[in-house]
């Protein structure tokens, strides 16, 4: 059964870092196209960024260059690098992951997902 576990949300000033964690456990992810996600009150879910099973990322543009995802096919654990944070970053963060075949993230809703982690980023 894939299981995804996020970690590292916080509370942190604006211009901060953060580094989200994701554990991918049931399954060998790196066979997997794999992402992040984010959800703000009262706004919708976004795609913020995915890696593929190429190795490919895609951002979306309100984190280009802020934000980095990576992965360690070693510990099976999925990185978000946080960069520069904003107050408008501040919200619920999920990792998601989809088998193949398949492509970026950003353009379709991933089959399994993690049960989230916050960021608040205050000014």
């Amino acid at each position: 059964q894939v299981q995804l576990v996020e970690s590292g949300g916080g509370s942190v000033q604006s211009g901060g870092s953060l580094r989200l964690s994701c554990g991918a456990y049931g399954y060998s992810y790196i066979w997997y196209c794999m992402g992040w996600f984010r959800q703000a009150p009262g706004k919708e879910r976004e795609g913020v960024a995915s890696i593929d099973t190429y190795g490919a990322t895609t951002y979306a543009d309100s984190v280009k260059g802020r934000f980095t995802i990576s992965q360690d096919s070693r510990e099976t654990t999925l990185y978000l690098q946080m960069n520069s944070l904003r107050p408008e970053d501040t919200a619920m963060y999920y990792c998601a992951a989809e088998p193949p075949p398949c492509s970026s993230l950003l353009n379709y809703t991933p089959r399994y997902w993690g049960q989230g982690t916050q960021v608040t980023v205050s000014s």
